[in-house]
């Protein structure tokens, strides 16, 4: 598990983009028959990947969390992006579809990951935060996401939204978790832009085409800079930066948020004439 330290804005202000890099974007997060972590000090988040393909993996407890188990005084959400898996949540089998989600809350003592076939493994998306309450294991479906279609042609924003874990969806206790797939010849994301100095946000980057990117737009509002992302990479993104991309071809992400509340809609968004 990676470990990574809070940055001010006064920091990044001055940062190479190597630097920019390591701090902010992860390696690939979906390497085979393995669980890659990231621990980031915003908000004591845990974003990572786990990508079974001929063998069953185990979500494991790090000396960093001193924890018995991992999700002792954690809650999870996890959400597939690649073929047909399953996840055990304390010998309990849940059948994960591509853009299915499942949400194991505190003291859930054993998380197993494994895919239906090896020449299609599951990918699975990993998103957590401390918890301070008991909120039971819940799968939910795409069908069962409520999407919601926003954007246009237009503005090259078309967009479809699936929020899975939020007030009106999956409870948790500060976990908030959707994703969007842009539609064909649509690149833009989240534009307008916005903050919400009471949440971090990570990012996952996913069905990015081969030999296309992501320009992932971070920094204050009137001090931006950008990240180049490819498929199956995250960002982790500081509460006081925007976040926002645009790729060279259209692409799907997952978003998720933990923090001071649990209200999606808490925005404070930026006037694009105000972006510099």
């Amino acid at each position: 598990m990676e470990i990574r330290f809070e940055h001010s804005p006064k920091e990044v202000r001055g940062m190479t983009t190597d630097e920019l890099r390591d701090a902010f974007l992860t390696n690939r997060l979906m390497q085979p028959d393995s669980v890659q972590l990231v621990y980031t000090h915003y908000d004591r988040v845990i974003l990572g990947g786990a990508c079974p393909v001929h063998q069953r993996i185990i979500l494991e407890t790090h000396p960093e969390l001193r924890a018995d188990f991992f999700l002792q005084r954690r809650e999870l959400g996890i959400i597939n992006v690649g073929g047909k898996g399953r996840v055990h949540a304390d010998d309990i089998p849940y059948e994960l579809n591509k853009l299915d989600c499942l949400y194991a809350g505190k003291g859930v003592k054993k998380i197993v990951f494994e895919s239906e076939h090896a020449d299609e493994p599951a990918l699975f998306f990993l998103l957590s935060a401390p918890a301070h309450a008991v909120h039971p294991v819940q799968f939910l479906p795409k069908e069962k996401a409520l999407p919601v279609t926003t954007g246009s042609a237009e503005t090259s924003n078309a967009r479809t939204i699936y929020k899975y874990i939020h007030a009106e969806g999956i409870r948790s206790c500060q976990l908030v978790m959707g994703l969007t797939i842009l539609k064909p010849g649509s690149v833009w994301n989240t534009m307008p832009a916005h903050t919400h100095l009471r949440r971090m946000e990570a990012y996952f980057y996913f069905d990015v085409p081969e030999g296309q990117r992501v320009f992932h737009f971070m920094g204050q509002p009137q001090e931006t800079r950008h990240l180049v992302v490819a498929d199956c990479q995250g960002i982790v993104s500081p509460p006081w930066s925007i976040h926002s991309g645009c790729g060279t071809s259209n692409y799907s992400f997952i978003w998720g948020m933990a923090g001071e509340n649990y209200t999606y809609t808490d925005m404070d968004l930026v006037n694009i004439p105000d972006i510099r």
